[in-house]
């Protein structure tokens, strides 16, 4: 089966786009973990298809394999990359576009300067609802946020505290003194599948350098450390802000690039992504059909 693809990236978080906008490719998940196979397929942290409206008032249908061929719920930088890909393609002339995404609609907006802004909802903070096991764990209280002990084992530290967030896929996030420094090879994959998590989690790793810059790695959940990634950056900040150590604007400089964060902190207040969205390469590959 041959197929066409466009290689896309945000912020250094990169990948592969397909277009069902005319009928179903019909993939399973060997055929995405073979599309992010950097060394057999295109290379992606993971694979973005753009699919026909799903019900009046939207504009497409958004769809998110991890690298390791699993569906999930959200991804925030490749939601930017999914508006810059339909506008790019004339498969829309809106520059606010409203998609349907596994956790809900999100309304991406291409903004003039090149970049795109996407309003990603309102963050959950409800423990069991991320979802996390709070069962009898007691957190430590920090300004307004709840810190979770979770127990790991060696060569990692015997516990982390974390401040659980949804932004329609789960993270736990940890402040950290130098991310450069701090062993997210080592804590990264231990927390991504600790058993408190029952759906996995995206182990995000911040370090605040003043109330309106920090920086951030990511160990995500069926991919491993990326380069960026957008929800990450969003829970990050809002665990910032709910210990009182963020303002409600911050630039977040990943190791792929810089995305701000807008969030004024109420419970029903929505986070606001800006970042880029760039387009790569375009190309057609074979996929075998034995997989």
């Amino acid at each position: 089966m041959h197929i066409r693809f466009t290689k896309m990236q945000g912020a250094g978080n990169d990948f592969v786009v397909l277009d069902e906008t005319q009928g179903s490719l019909g993939l399973t998940e060997a055929h995405y973990r073979f599309l992010a196979d950097r060394h057999f397929g295109v290379g992606a942290d993971q694979i973005l298809t753009v699919r026909p409206s799903p019900a009046e008032g939207v504009d497409f249908e958004y769809v998110i394999h991890n690298a390791d061929g699993g569906e999930v719920e959200q991804c925030g930088n490749g939601s930017r990359c999914f508006a810059r890909f339909v506008y790019d393609k004339g498969l829309t002339q809106k520059t606010t576009i409203r998609v349907q995404t596994m956790s809900g609609v999100i309304a991406p907006q291409l903004m003039a300067d090149g970049r795109v802004t996407v309003d990603m909802g309102a963050p959950v903070l409800d423990a069991p609802r991320v979802p996390f096991d709070t069962q009898g764990l007691q957190p430590a209280l920090r300004h307004q946020a709840q810190l979770w002990p979770l127990a790991l084992q060696a060569p990692a530290p015997a516990q982390v505290d974390v401040v659980v967030v949804s932004m329609g896929n789960p993270h736990a996030v940890q402040l950290v003194d130098d991310v450069d420094q701090f062993a997210v090879a080592v804590v990264g994959p231990q927390v991504e599948r600790h058993v408190r998590f029952p759906q996995r989690v995206n182990a995000g790793f911040l370090q605040v350098q003043n109330r309106s810059q920090a920086r951030l790695r990511v160990y995500e959940r069926g991919t491993g450390e990326t380069l960026a990634c957008g929800t990450g950056a969003c829970a990050a900040v809002v665990a910032g802000i709910r210990q009182g150590l963020l303002d409600a604007r911050v630039d977040v400089q990943t190791r792929g690039g810089l995305l701000t964060i807008a969030w004024e902190g109420g419970a029903q207040d929505h986070v606001f992504m800006t970042g880029p969205a760039t387009t790569v390469f375009e190309g057609q590959i074979e996929i075998p059909d034995a997989l």
